[in-house]
């Protein structure tokens, strides 16, 4: 089907046609007939960008009499973002017609301007249900008369608290109404909305409910907990040209990867809760043009977010709704473009991974963290392909320092020019990448020193304030060996540590840690082993001391020591204020 067979009229197959529009999407195709028919309401299926915002903004641009300045057509998006780019697309698609008004209104703007424009009279209106309330309790806007109203992204309206405030938006429109709800998902409420205030509704699916879009690859990697943002730089480090939203838990998760990419020189901002409106829309405008490269963002903040053309989705952590991840990777591989969605997971992940995969029917599939010469390489590649694709123009500022350039570089060979100017532009790179260790980890790895690894127990935890890094920084400030040691995960408990350690270097590790003095406290470091007993009535396992000491004690998992077997903080800290903190005694 042509856009010509659906009905629309010639001024907006001009609009549209003028946008590079070729073809209508499926839920175009099934969507735009139907609401010129009028009078049924509609329930649409269909995954973000699949081109709803056309699918119900054409058909109603056709029909709003431009003579009539009273609202016709409400339009209830969940976020700002979002409300504000149906405005712009149905200014964009109504470019021809005359007389049609469309207003936006949305909290964190000056709402006397939003009801100056109302009085002036409005066809469509298109808004937030916070401000719509509001602006129906001040008297101005009116919904008695309206002819069709949407609900756009409904089941996140409903994840963001929106339950009641659409309930009474609902209240205030006519029974003769059209309404058109459009939704990714079907949760309870969008089926009692469909039931309690639509009239026998026409469902139109594309595609299979939570199905991911098919222009979008699965990738994961597997890596230590600890390794996750080590792993998002090399992801990153292969892709130059990458445009992405990196999805976190929570704004604190999201504000601390912010901060370190752009502390590592990295083209990325944050988005999250804590941001005012002007301070958000600075951010989301510079990510819109193009000007970062890398936005992290919290689910909440991101919604409503409408970039086309994002290469890559990065999912730092594992959303815990199947139906979140759906959402965020349907972000990239739209308007005809292919994208990819990456999740980065640890060993104990993959079961949530299984689970996606049989929800949405999309296979995952498993790529390797990029080693340190993957990435110089492609680094390389990129810089020598941009450099040959740079065009010499004689005009430009820098035209008259290339004689001078030349002359100075005259004795050298082209060869020696080039290995020179590389060996320069990468030096920092390559540095930083000396000593890197392979991130990836396979489903076996353990804890055991034939696996190349053993697992040692320390005697401070988060009492103490300790972080991994300073567990890092211990080993690196006091163990002295030939080359770098390498360090895998580390779980600090209340009151201990683990952190696993290549096999190789424990024996180094034991002998120039025990005994120092941080702080006061003299640390224990052991090694682990694995649990040969149940743990017995006193919560030790079985066969072994009900209390530690310095004797030696193999242990192998924190559950083994509770911290009420412990007479005190001193049982196994030795408390020694006499002692300089970092030497042994």
């Amino acid at each position: 089907m042509t856009f010509e067979e659906t009905g629309l009229d010639s001024e907006l197959l001009q609009a549209i046609g003028e946008l590079g529009f070729v073809e209508p999407t499926p839920v175009q195709e099934k969507s735009i007939p139907e609401i010129l028919q009028g009078g049924r309401d509609i329930v649409s299926l269909a995954q973000t960008g699949t081109g709803k915002t056309a699918a119900f903004g054409l058909p109603i641009l056709q029909m709003t009499n431009s003579e009539d300045e009273r609202t016709q057509a409400m339009i209830l998006s969940p976020t700002r973002e979002l409300c504000l780019q149906i405005s712009k697309d149905l200014t964009a698609f109504g470019k021809y017609k005359r007389g049609h008004r469309i207003t936006a209104v949305y909290g964190g703007a000056d709402i006397r301007r939003q009801i100056k424009e109302l009085k002036s009279g409005s066809q469509i209106v298109v808004g937030t249900p916070g401000r719509v309330i509001d602006l129906i309790e001040r008297g101005v806007l009116k919904l008695g008369d309206i002819r069709w109203l949407v609900l756009d992204e409904a089941d996140e309206m409903l994840d963001m608290g929106f339950k009641d405030d659409l309930e009474r938006i609902l209240s205030e429109t006519p029974e003769n109404r059209q309404t058109l709800l459009f939704s990714a998902t079907m949760p309870p409420f969008i089926a009692k909305v469909t039931s309690q205030y639509m009239k026998d509704p026409i469902e139109i699916k594309i595609g299979r409910t939570n199905q991911g879009a098919d222009t979008v690859a699965h990738h994961y990697y597997m890596v230590r907990p600890s390794d996750r943002y080590l792993a998002l730089k090399r992801i990153v480090d292969m892709e130059p040209d990458i445009y992405s939203i990196v999805f976190c838990r929570t704004r604190e998760e999201t504000k601390e990867v912010a901060e370190k990419l752009i502390a590592d020189g990295y083209n990325a901002d944050a988005l999250h809760g804590d941001l005012s409106q002007a301070q958000r829309d600075m951010v989301m405008q510079r990510f819109k043009i193009h000007h970062l490269q890398i936005l992290v963002a919290t689910d909440v903040a991101a919604r409503g977010i409408d970039v086309k053309d994002l290469t890559h989705v990065i999912n730092y952590n594992l959303p815990d709704d199947t139906e979140v991840y759906i959402h965020r990777s349907g972000r990239t591989g739209r308007a005809g473009k292919t994208g990819v969605s990456i999740v980065i997971i640890t060993r104990k992940e993959v079961s949530k991974i299984r689970q996606i995969e049989k929800i949405s029917g999309k296979k995952f599939e498993q790529q390797q963290i990029p080693t340190a010469e993957e990435i110089c390489q492609r680094k390389l590649e990129y810089f020598t392909e941009s450099i040959a694709g740079q065009a010499i123009e004689e005009e430009s500022p820098v035209a008259k320092f290339i004689p001078q350039a030349i002359e100075r570089l005259a004795d050298y060979s082209k060869e020696d020019i080039i290995a020179k100017f590389i060996t320069a532009e990468f030096a920092s790179v390559s540095k930083y990448y000396q000593s890197a260790e392979d991130l990836n980890i396979g489903m076996d790895e353990g804890r055991k020193a034939d696996n190349g690894w053993e697992r040692l127990f320390i005697n401070v935890g988060k009492i103490d304030s300790v972080r991994p890094q300073d567990l890092i920084a211990l080993v690196n400030d006091f163990v002295h060996t030939k080359k770098k040691i390498k360090i895998g995960g580390i779980d600090i408990k209340r009151n201990f540590s683990f952190m696993n350690v290549e096999a190789s270097a424990v024996d180094s590790i034991l002998e120039a840690l025990n005994g120092c003095v941080i702080d006061g406290y003299k640390l224990i470091v052991e090694r682990t082993e694995p649990r040969k007993d149940k743990i017995g009535e006193d919560g030790m396992g079985g066969g072994r001391r009900g209390r530690r000491g310095r004797g030696g004690n193999s242990h192998n998992d924190w559950n083994d020591y509770k911290p009420a077997q412990r007479s005190g903080r001193n049982d196994h800290r030795h408390r020694d204020r006499g002692t300089k903190s970092g030497r042994k005694q």
